[in-house]
């Protein structure tokens, strides 16, 4: 069993509860710094994320490894979820995880969104991409919990037992599209890549995928669905909008915003107590180099920012892995003072949303969520409740 991304340690735990104590059962879970859990059969590695690191390259190795040496009367059940793309850092030959880092970096404040990030990903990986699949000899089994839009499975943790249909190009075009200036060692496998002297990653089709599934057993509409039951039997309409929504958190704000006003001022179409559901992945393009905070503080304070002094809306967003960007909050909360009290205090929230700095508004107005790793992650929720 190899398993990996932030819900890789709960995924074992399950696996190791419900496996037959006379059967054989070994493999690693790699995960993310902190959210590890105790595991009596299944080793368990914690490495960087969203930036790689060396413990990831190490584990990766190791799993790719694991894959090669196992048996054709042997299975692999592989275990995916979101965040499995920095984890599993092994990169190509000749690339140092150094050079990786710098990209990851400079994709992660581009704006682009995840299946570009991962596109560039897999092109420059031993082991995503399909990779690990192609390694093994055995059936391969995987299961997923799903962070991407779409749930496709060769986009959740760049995948690494899914064909995958981008190419070299594809990747180059994404670095072009975000003016991404790759270090030279990246830059070299790309272009070889290019000219055909690098193998592509398995395509769909491609004989290697004969003996294996890949089965998505959680995504954002199951989040979604829970919510949904849970606000009606509290007596208020839930209104699913879509568990794929993306964009840049600014502009997906201000059509929210344009949607609570209609709905505030003329009941229309939805007449209030309502809750308006949404997932799925917005993007930030990160301007400013100090600020902090994530995708969903960000698009909660441009929320509160278009509603202005509208009266009975609250919101939350949040990901669901507990984690927004780069602190240590799942996100937070909007109340309709929100901006009232952060004015009392001396903060501009225009300001505070030009530096992309959502964590330190939100943080001063004590409004942040924290839940710690959830050990899951079906991406991005949303609500938005109109009283």
């Amino acid at each position: 069993m190899l398993a990996a991304g932030k819900a890789a340690a709960s995924m074992a735990l399950a696996v190791e509860r419900h496996w037959p104590a006379d059967k054989k059962l070994f493999g690693i879970a790699l995960t993310r710094y902190g959210h590890a859990l105790p595991l009596e059969r299944i080793r368990w590695v914690e490495a960087g994320h969203p930036v790689p690191d060396e413990a990831g390259e190490t584990a990766a190795r190791e799993m790719l490894g694991a894959a090669r040496a196992i048996k054709p009367m042997d299975m692999l059940l592989a275990l995916v979820s979101g965040g499995g793309s920095a984890l599993l850092s092994l990169p190509v030959d000749g690339v140092t995880i150094a050079d990786l880092r710098a990209v990851t970096r400079d994709l992660l404040k581009s704006g682009a969104v995840i299946q570009e990030i991962n596109t560039v990903r897999k092109h420059l990986s031993q082991i995503q991409g399909g990779r690990l699949a192609a390694a093994c000899k055995a059936p391969v089994r995987t299961l997923i919990i799903s962070d991407v839009t779409g749930d496709a499975a060769t986009h959740v943790a760049s995948g690494p037992c899914a064909p995958d249909p981008t190419t070299f190009q594809d990747a180059v075009d994404v670095l072009n599209r975000f003016d991404i200036k790759p270090p030279q060692a990246v830059l070299k496998h790309l272009i070889s890549g290019l000219r055909g002297e690098r193998e592509e990653t398995p395509k769909p089709g491609s004989p290697v995928f004969e003996n294996v599934e890949n089965l998505v057993i959680a995504s954002a509409r199951g989040s979604l669905e829970a919510a949904a039951k849970l606000f009606r039997d509290n007596g208020i309409q839930p209104v699913i909008l879509g568990d794929s929504i993306t964009g840049e958190a600014k502009e997906v704000a201000k059509v929210m915003a344009a949607l609570v006003r209609e709905i505030r001022t003329y009941g229309s179409p939805f007449k209030p107590p309502v809750a308006l559901l949404s997932g799925g992945e917005c993007t930030v393009t990160v301007r400013r180099s100090n600020g902090r905070g994530g995708r969903c503080g960000e698009f909660l304070l441009a929320l509160g920012v278009e509603l202005g002094d509208i009266a009975d809306v609250h919101a939350i967003a949040a990901d669901t892995d507990g984690i927004d960007g780069s602190e240590d909050n799942a996100g937070a909360l909007l109340a309709p003072d929100s901006l009232a009290r952060a004015l009392a205090l001396g903060l501009d929230a225009r300001k505070y949303l030009a530096a992309n700095d959502s964590y330190g508004i939100f943080s001063a107005l004590g409004d942040l969520v924290v839940t710690g790793p959830t050990r899951t992650n079906v991406n991005d929720y949303r609500a938005i409740l109109i009283l």
